[in-house]
């Protein structure tokens, strides 16, 4: 697919710099430069400016806000104009009047303000912003994420049960009793544009807002290829039996830690038989009722999110534009 990584979270092309992970005296230096900036995030939110909440904010070293955060920073690498990049995370300060309801949403629509924080700034979802922000933005944004969820989880070793250590620069962890070294998660998730003729098999995972239908997706298993892994989990869900299976795009999703990969498939017939325990319903919805979702006129289903890669696909297939 051409256009593959101008899906969001992608295609920004940082430098990530992993030979520095490793090297202390480079990496105080790299902190120490002038031209050294950190995002921060609080609970997973990064701390976004601007009146459209379209910057993502970037604060000197010494910034007030970075001395909260009670964990290493995590290096994110170089940007093109050589300023390093670091994340913060201050997940510990406790901000006044929390909607925790609110925050609880499928979309949590809440922002926080803090009182050191730079002018117009405050942590929002990173879903609700994430079109907004520049490719660069969002990548950054996305690591630090899904880096800061890796490290919270993943405290304790898993071979000896002591608490593991952050090291190289963010991008490991050690374990000071047993020796053994972990690294970052990322899970593999394929997710599908399963067609039969003019039509696209869509399918409601429990709990859903009304009109929000997607592109079937599940988690790779091991010992699995990709192509095997979309043919078993529309099975699975639907009893939709899948041929020829090709690749298009992936993206990475860092809710919590996962790289979606993005297929198309032939479905070699139309019956379906959800599984209820796997989703809540399926169903087949042709090209012009997908492009009536897109422009707002479809009753029933509602348009993809955008930034999800389930949008990306589902726009380029209504394109002509998936080769």
């Amino acid at each position: 697919m051409r256009d593959a990584e101008l899906v969001t979270f992608g295609g920004s092309g940082l430098d990530r710099a992993a030979h520095l992970r490793g090297d202390t005296e480079e990496l105080a230096r790299a902190a120490a430069d002038d031209r050294a900036r950190s995002i921060v995030l609080w609970r997973g939110k990064p701390l976004i400016q601007g009146e459209e909440r379209d910057r993502l904010a970037r604060l000197a070293m010494d910034h007030p806000l970075v001395a909260v955060s009670a964990m290493p920073p995590i290096f994110l690498g170089i940007e093109a104009d050589g300023t390093p990049a670091f994340a913060h995370d201050i997940s510990g300060w406790q901000p006044e009047d929390l909607d925790r309801e609110a925050m609880g949403r499928f979309l949590d629509p809440t922002e926080q303000r803090h009182p050191d924080g730079p002018e117009n700034a405050a942590f929002c979802e990173l879903r609700a912003r994430m079109v907004a922000l520049s490719p660069r933005d969002a990548e950054l944004a996305a690591t630090a994420k899904a880096m800061f969820s890796w490290h919270r989880s993943h405290r304790f070793c898993a071979k000896c049960g002591q608490e593991s250590r952050m090291a190289m620069a963010g991008w490991q962890r050690n374990c000071p009793a047993c020796g053994a070294p972990h690294f970052p998660r990322t899970d593999p998730v394929v997710i599908m544009l399963i067609t039969y003729g003019n039509s696209v098999l869509m399918g409601r995972s429990h709990g859903w807002p009304d009109g929000m239908w997607s592109l079937l997706a599940g988690f790779v298993e091991p010992g699995e290829t990709i192509e095997a892994a979309v043919r078993r989990e529309v099975e699975e869900e639907t009893s939709v039996l899948v041929g020829q299976v090709d690749y298009l795009a992936s993206q990475p999703w860092p809710y919590p830690s996962s790289l979606m990969i993005g297929c198309r498939g032939e479905a070699l017939r139309r019956e379906i038989k959800v599984d209820p325990k796997e989703i809540e319903d399926a169903r087949w919805f042709t090209r012009e009722e997908i492009g009536d979702a897109f422009a707002g006129r479809n009753p029933v289903l509602k348009p993809a999110r955008k930034g999800a890669i389930a949008h990306f696909i589902l726009w380029n297939w209504l394109a002509d534009r998936l080769d």
